[in-house]
C-alpha cells in the first residue's frame, strides 16, 4: 500500500534586517551572488526540481502539489502563493510569506520536526523518500524568509550553506496512549530501513480488548518516511503467523519473501492511512465492532532514497465508546481494481463498478493510489443517482476522508465506480503490485446494513 530550524544572525543580516521594512522584492545587491540564486542553484535544483518532482508540468506529482522549482520559475511559484494543501491553506499559510517563516509552507516542508508547526499534518518531509536537508540549510532558509524573501540581494549568511549538521536529530515525539479505559494503543518499535530500499513489514500483536470494543476515533504517528500503515483483520483466523514476530515483504537484496506475500492474501483492512500524523473520528453515533481479544496485523511501509539508513517508527491509538453510544456499528469498504495497465507517457482513466447484495449506508469513504494517482472520483453505481461524483481527491499521498452526512443509501444491486486519472509520465508501462513503482486503485470506507 501505498503515496508524507533555528535562529542566530550575523551582523550583515542584522544590518538588512534593520533594512528591510524600506525594501521590496525587488531589491538588488550586486556585489553579492543573491540569497534566492544560492538557495536555487545549491538547493532546488539539485534536491527538489528533479525529474518526477518538481520538475516540470509533466511530473506525475505536479496536478497534487502544482509547484515547479526550475531556475526561473521557482521564485515566482513561491513568493505569496496560496498552497494547495487544505490544512495549510486553512491556517493562512503560504508556499512562503515574506518576513515569516512560520507561516511559509515552504519552510515547514523541509523541516523533520514538525512540533515547530504543533504537529499538524501538511505533508510529507520534502525532499521526499531522501535524505533532510542539513540543519544549515534550512537555517539558511528560515533567514531569508525572515528577511523578507527577496528575490535580489544577499540578505542571509551563505556560511550557513556550508553547515552539514544534521536536521532529524530531533527526538521523535511519542504518541500519549489514550487514558484507561477510552481505548487501546498499539506500537511498532523503532526499525532500520536500509539505504535505497523499500522496507515493509508485519507484525502480529494483540489489542489488548478482554471484551468487545467500539472504536470511533483512530489516531497514528510515524517518522518520516512512510508511505503507509495499517492494522489488517483476518479472512481465516484458524491460518495466523506467530505473534510478535517481525516479518519483511522483501528480503535484504529486495527480491519478494514468498512466505510474507501468501500472508497477505488473508488480510482484511480495518483501519490505517498514509498520513504521518493522522487524527480521525468516525461520523457521531456510529464505531467500528471490534472482536474480544482481538490481533492485528500491523503492516508498515517506508521507503528511503538516501544514502544513509532511516529509522521508522509507529503508534496508533483505537479510542472506544460505549455500546449505548452506537447506533450503527460499521463494517469495512474494500474495493479493490487489480487489473491496472497504465501505458507510458500519457493519461489513463481506468474505471472499475462494485455492487451490494444488500441495502446498505455509506458512512465514510477515502481513496488509494500510488505517485501516478491524478484524480480519484468515486461515484453512484445504478438507482436515481446514478453517475453522481459523491468523492473527489487529487493528492494520492493525503487522500481525503470524507464523512457522509446524510448517508449515501444504496440498495441491493447499487454499487460505487471507482473512476481513476492515472499519469504515466515513465517510459514503462505500469500495472498494479506492491511497490512505489507499480499502482493500486482502492475505495476504502466505512458503512453499515440496513
Amino acid at each position: 500500500m501505498r503515496y508524507t530550524i533555528f535562529t542566530t544572525l550575523s551582523v550583515a543580516t542584522v544590518l538588512c534586517l534593520s533594512l528591510m521594512n524600506s525594501c521590496s522584492k525587488q531589491e538588488t545587491v550586486d556585489s553579492e551572488v543573491s540569497s534566492f540564486d544560492l538557495i536555487q542553484d545549491k538547493i532546488l535544483t539539485k534536491s527538489c526540481a528533479v525529474q518526477g518532482c518538481h520538475f516540470s508540468e509533466n511530473d506525475g506529482a505536479f496536478a497534487q502539489h502544482g509547484l515547479v522549482l526550475t531556475k526561473g520559475k521557482a521564485y515566482n511559484n513561491l513568493y505569496e502563493i496560496d498552497p494547495k494543501n487544505d490544512q495549510a491553506r486553512a491556517d493562512g499559510l503560504k508556499l512562503v510569506k515574506a518576513f515569516n517563516s512560520l507561516q511559509s509552507l515552504f519552510f515547514h516542508k523541509l523541516n523533520v520536526d514538525n512540533s515547530h508547526h504543533g504537529g499538524k499534518n501538511y505533508g510529507s518531509t520534502m525532499p521526499l523518500g531522501s535524505e533532510p536537508l542539513y540543519a544549515g540549510q534550512i537555517e539558511y532558509i528560515r533567514r531569508w524568509i525572515e528577511a523578507g524573501a527577496p528575490e535580489k540581494g544577499a540578505v542571509a549568511d551563505a556560511k550557513l550553506l556550508d553547515d552539514t549538521t544534521p536536521s532529524n536529530t530531533t527526538p521523535f515525539e511519542v504518541l500519549a496512549a489514550p487514558a484507561s479505559g477510552t481505548g487501546y494503543q498499539m506500537k511498532l518499535d523503532k526499525f532500520d530501513v536500509a539505504p535505497d530500499f523499500e522496507r515493509e513489514l508485519f507484525v502480529r500483536k494483540p489489542l489488548g480488548n478482554i471484551e468487545t470494543a467500539y472504536v470511533n476515533r483512530i489516531q497514528i504517528r510515524m517518522r518520516p518516511g512512510s508511505h503507509h500503515f495499517i492494522l489488517y483483520g483476518f479472512r481465516d483466523k484458524n491460518n495466523l503467523a506467530p505473534l510478535n514476530q517481525v516479518r519483511d515483504l522483501r528480503n535484504p537484496d529486495g527480491s519478494l519473501n514468498v512466505l510474507t506475500f501468501q500472508q497477505m492474501g488473508n488480510h482484511i483492512f480495518n483501519f490505517g492511512g498514509s498520513e504521518a500524523n493522522m487524527d480521525y473520528t468516525f461520523p457521531e453515533g456510529t464505531a467500528v465492532e471490534v472482536a474480544p481479544n482481538t490481533t492485528f496485523d500491523m503492516n508498515s511501509h517506508y521507503y528511503n532514497k538516501g544514502t544513509s539508513a532511516i529509522p521508522g517508527e509507529v503508534y496508533i491509538n483505537l479510542y472506544t465508546t460505549n455500546k449505548a453510544n452506537v447506533k450503527n456499528t460499521l463494517k469495512v469498504l474494500d474495493l479493490a481494481n487489480n487489473n491496472l495497465t497504465i501505458l507510458p507517457k500519457q493519461k489513463t482513466v481506468i474505471s472499475k463498478n462494485f455492487t451490494f447484495d444488500k441495502n446498505i449506508k455509506i458512512a465514510m469513504l477515502f481513496s488509494h493510489t500510488h505517485k501516478l494517482g491524478e484524480k480519484f472520483e468515486i461515484l453512484i453505481k445504478g438507482g436515481s443517482r446514478d453517475g453522481e461524483v459523491v468523492y473527489t481527491s487529487t493528492n494520492w499521498e493525503h487522500p481525503e476522508k470524507i464523512n457522509y452526512t446524510p448517508y449515501i443509501s444504496l440498495k441491493k444491486g447499487e454499487g460505487l465506480t471507482s473512476r481513476i486519472t492515472y499519469n504515466n509520465t515513465t517510459d514503462k508501462t505500469v500495472r498494479f503490485g506492491l511497490t512505489t513503482e507499480d499502482e493500486m486503485g482502492i475505495i476504502f470506507g466505512y458503512y453499515f446494513e440496513e
